[in-house]
């Protein structure tokens, strides 16, 4: 008889317990539920952002947020991200490629009313290129006039850029040769506009680290305004009434969370915490690929890269650097840890990124030739090799694609090779500083040419972490911005891949497939191969 009072008394507990995680989960759920009813999304963003400054930023969490925030003369067409549609310009013309003019919004204003004009792009552009800022990305400016000569401060008169205000709502930009691709540069944040009054009431032009992107401060253009930012916690955005196109924004809000770890980003999905997730854990993607309601997997125009540190011995040797890539397995991590229909990267131009270009075939597993070349470099077998330690930043699947190729390199190379796990932004002041030996990149691009690649390896590129340099790439580069015939253009950057190629500043790995999580109740959502996203579409 006590034996059943006893089990009596588990199974109460029991049926509790399971009333109470029910109940719990049940409490949990009502979170997007309530934030439906809202219009409020709720967004996985990867991780905590470093900063709301374009001028300072450098990555896709950054970009995810910034360019709700402001918008540029073009934006994301709303039935594909990737088209270009009118944004704080109305409309644009342009001769020959080669001057382009565009006419404002005549209702453009900045989110506490004042309005957008042409001279907040030339003060932006002025302050991106100015030395002093040391933007990352004040070289996508280089196809303008003279912008090169200014940022490396060889040209002090900025009226000598190409950059031009006819008047308040008429903006000339004069490029340095024929791009017919050049509105779809223009959705990128580096080429977004700045309130100056703002940024002149903290600090001034080249002022860094400054509190105008604070809450309460920060000042945007685009669909939404900045809220609140709580640290680790989220950032949340809501309807700018002031927006040129308001009348066309469903949301009242959107919610970033920095959520870096796979694994809990896609219980927060599951339990009702999130509309949409960053990523899906590499092991549950199977299982998803059977949800067609909530699994999005597409084509990205990006490529899965390690950089490699070419000022640090032995990594200063080329032969070291090709052996690493060749002793890399690419189809292995693919299959037995991606699973999502990625590509092994012959280049660092991923395949498809422009009709006429070729990517160059310079990388595939080749364990005999790598073993050669690090013999060669005076590491036979592995010998005398010093040990260094692969740069990644917090999520599992970096870790495991690096703990894949660390034994690869170990199996292969008899190399020693550790994993430096930081915090993202300790990884990105640590290839800036050039603090690493071989560290995880990606490069997602920024439109739809091999130069959005191609660029970043250029010797005064910001993105450039590697120290590798070559005037003759440099130069290659330059002429192909100044070939109207497609081509000879072509020809050219394929020239410069391949001899970056053969010098393996950074070793390519596979050419993404983006896939993630969307609840249903989700609407306006579209794909999209350069991660742009037109936010005043979305709906609930």
């Amino acid at each position: 008889m006590k034996s059943w009072i006893i089990r009596l008394g588990l199974c109460a507990v029991l049926i509790t317990a399971l009333v109470a995680f029910h109940q719990s989960r049940q409490h949990r759920e009502q979170r997007v539920v309530a934030a439906g009813k809202k219009k409020i999304l709720l967004m996985g963003n990867g991780t905590e952002i470093s900063t709301l400054d374009p001028h300072q930023a450098n990555g896709m969490p950054e970009h995810h947020v910034i360019s709700a925030l402001l918008e540029g003369l073009v934006a994301p067409a709303a039935d594909n991200p990737d088209a270009d549609a009118p944004g704080a310009a109305a409309s644009w013309d342009h001769k020959d490629f080669t001057v382009w003019t565009f006419h404002l919004q005549p209702k453009g204003a900045w989110s506490d009313g004042t309005p957008v004009t042409a001279h907040d792009f030339v003060y932006a552009y002025q302050r991106i290129l100015s030395p002093e800022m040391a933007a990352d990305y004040g070289q996508m400016l280089y196809a303008l006039v003279n912008a090169e000569a200014f940022n490396t401060s060889k040209l002090k008169d900025f009226s000598q850029v190409g950059v031009k205000a006819i008047n308040d709502l008429t903006l000339q930009l004069t490029l340095t040769g024929p791009a017919p691709y050049f509105p779809g540069m223009l959705k990128h944040y580096a080429w977004f506009p700045m309130p100056r009054h703002v940024i002149e009431k903290f600090g001034g032009m080249t002022k860094r680290d400054t509190l105008w992107f604070k809450p309460g401060n920060n000042v945007g253009n685009g669909p939404f305004q900045l809220k609140a930012w709580h640290f680790t916690h989220y950032v949340a955005i809501e309807r700018n009434p002031h927006y040129w196109d308001a009348a066309t924004v469903k949301l009242n809000e959107i919610h970033f969370f920095p959520i870096s770890s796979d694994a809990t980003e896609e219980r927060s999905f599951q339990d009702g915490q999130l509309h949409v997730t960053e990523i899906v854990p590499l092991n549950r993607i199977p299982y998803y690929k059977t949800r067609p309601d909530v699994y999005r997997e597409t084509t990205s125009l990006a490529t899965y890269y390690y950089r490699v540190n070419t000022t640090k011995p032995p990594f200063n040797d080329k032969r070291v650097r090709r052996a690493l890539a060749l002793a890399i397995d690419q189809e292995s991590i693919i299959r037995n840890i991606m699973r999502a229909g990625q590509k092994p990267a012959t280049g660092l131009t991923p395949a498809g990124c422009a009709q006429g270009y070729e990517t160059p075939k310079m990388v595939a597993f080749n364990p005999d030739e790598a073993r050669r070349l690090l013999a060669e470099a005076g590491f036979p077998d592995g010998k005398g090799f010093p040990k260094f330690d692969i740069l990644i930043n917090t999520s599992e699947a970096h870790r495991s694609v690096a703990e894949a190729i660390q034994e690869m390199w170990k199996k292969h190379l008899k190399i020693p090779a550790g994993i430096l796990n930081q915090d993202w932004q300790v990884y990105l002041d640590s290839q800036r500083k050039k603090d690493y030996a071989v560290a995880r990149a990606g490069w997602v691009g920024d439109y739809a040419d091999p130069l959005t690649f191609l660029g970043t390896l250029r010797s005064t590129d910001g993105n450039n972490n590697t120290g590798w340099a070559s005037a003759r790439y440099d130069e290659l580069l330059n002429q192909s911005s100044q070939e109207a015939d497609a081509a000879k253009r072509y020809a050219m950057l394929h020239e410069a891949e391949t001899l970056m190629l053969e010098e393996m500043p950074v070793l390519p790995i596979y050419w993404y497939v983006r896939y993630y999580l969307v609840r249903p109740e989700v609407k306006g959502w579209k794909e999209s191969v350069l991660e742009h996203r037109c936010y005043k579409a979305l709906d609930l």
